[in-house]
């Protein structure tokens, strides 16, 4: 009997501690479709929903959304295990997927709803996210349009929307390329 209990205690506080280091990371880089990928083929990361955030509007539909009268944003939520990789890292891959420079929106998606954004959710990551826009600054010596602002709310966006890339590949690539959204990240960031 007290063997069994210890080792029930030893995986209750296994999966306790493996479950603190799950944390979450909110980014807009406009079409939420597109922020997924780079993100699903990091080892650490466990999931990504696409959403929106940043606005006034409770429980937003994709319509209202991309009418641009909520204030929110296409964002992708990113669940990591920090275990596996770090914020910095997360990071590293918004910024080569955004054009940073872009005031009015991104790629063929234009308004505020498709504007490049970090969600930072503490101080640190406050802290990391200005340290990288700074570093970005000085790499594209240019004033960089991205925001860093504390998250809000987050509403996971309707279905139909998650995964898409995976679930619509062709209609996706197509998107994709007709945004010109490849050909400018190479334009600002290089191959």
């Amino acid at each position: 009997m007290r063997y069994l209990f210890a080792l029930i205690l030893t995986l209750t506080t296994s999966t306790t501690l493996a479950q603190d280091n799950i944390r979450t990371a909110i980014f807009a880089g406009g079409c939420f479709w597109c922020m997924e990928p780079p993100y699903d083929k990091l080892e650490g990361v466990l999931e990504t929903t696409s959403g929106y955030s940043g606005g006034h509007v409770k429980n937003p539909s994709y319509d209202q959304v991309s009418a641009g009268n909520t204030g929110h944003a296409e964002v992708v939520r990113v669940k990591y295990d920090a275990d596996k990789i770090g914020y910095e890292e997360l990071l590293q891959v918004f910024w080569r997927n955004v054009d940073p420079l872009d005031a009015g929106g991104q790629f063929c998606d234009r308004g505020s709803q498709y504007r490049s954004a970090i969600f930072y959710g503490n101080e640190e990551e406050k802290k990391l996210a200005e340290a990288s826009k700074a570093k970005v600054a000085k790499k594209l010596d240019g004033k960089i349009a991205t925001e860093i602002v504390a998250a809000s709310k987050f509403y996971p966006a309707e279905k139909y929307h998650q995964n898409y890339y995976q679930r619509n590949p062709i209609r996706y690539k197509y998107y994709r390329f007709r945004c010109g959204r490849d050909q400018r990240l190479e334009e600002v960031w290089g191959g």
